[in-house]
C-alpha cells in the first residue's frame, strides 16, 4: 500500500515533498531530515531523502504484530 501512495513522488524528495508525502508540517520534515537515524542525502546545502530509503525507514519503524 505504501508503494502505491508514494508512486507519484519523485525518487529524490525535498523537505517540501517529504512534508506533503507524510502529511506533516514543513518544520516537521526538516526535523526528520536533521535526525541522525534518518536516511538523509545532502547535496550542497540541501538535505533530501531518496524515496526508497524513506520507505525502508518507515517500514523499520512500523509496529507490527509479532
Amino acid at each position: 500500500m505504501a508503494n502505491e501512495m508514494f508512486s507519484s513522488l519523485p525518487d529524490v524528495m525535498t523537505a517540501e515533498q517529504l512534508a506533503s508525502a507524510l502529511q506533516i508540517s514543513k518544520s516537521g520534515a526538516y526535523a526528520l531530515l536533521n535526525r541522525s537515524d534518518f536516511p538523509t542525502l545532502q547535496i550542497g546545502g540541501r538535505k533530501m531523502v531518496m524515496k526508497k530509503d524513506l520507505l525502508e525507514w518507515l517500514r523499520s519503524r512500523t509496529n507490527r504484530p509479532k
